[in-house]
């Protein structure tokens, strides 16, 4: 059963992956890094329970901050990002509005 688990899990990661390459746009993109992250922590804690290993439990919440916190540090990139372009877009059309 846990074999199973474990490759419908690997399965996902790679849909993920795919989605991250041909997502449409970088919101399409992010989720399906953050959804990456989410299945690998879930690999990490099944793979943690077939090798009688309790310390892969550790490295999957570790993986599992880092993957939070970097999608949250990404996701106000793009959004700091967007709003700058949104302004210089703004201030370029008042110049070319007052050239008239």
């Amino acid at each position: 059963m846990f074999l199973g688990a474990s490759l419908a899990i690997l399965v996902t990661m790679c849909l993920a992956i795919l989605r991250a390459v041909l997502g449409p746009s970088v919101y399409d993109r992010i989720l399906a890094a953050n959804m990456f992250g989410t299945k690998t922590v879930l690999f990490l804690a099944v793979l943690s329970f077939l090798s009688g290993r309790p310390d892969f439990l550790d490295l999957a919440l570790a993986y599992a901050l880092i993957n939070f916190v970097s999608v949250i540090a990404v996701l106000q990139f793009v959004e700091r990002r967007a709003r700058n372009r949104s302004k210089e877009n703004q201030a370029s059309d008042a110049v070319k509005e007052g050239a008239q």
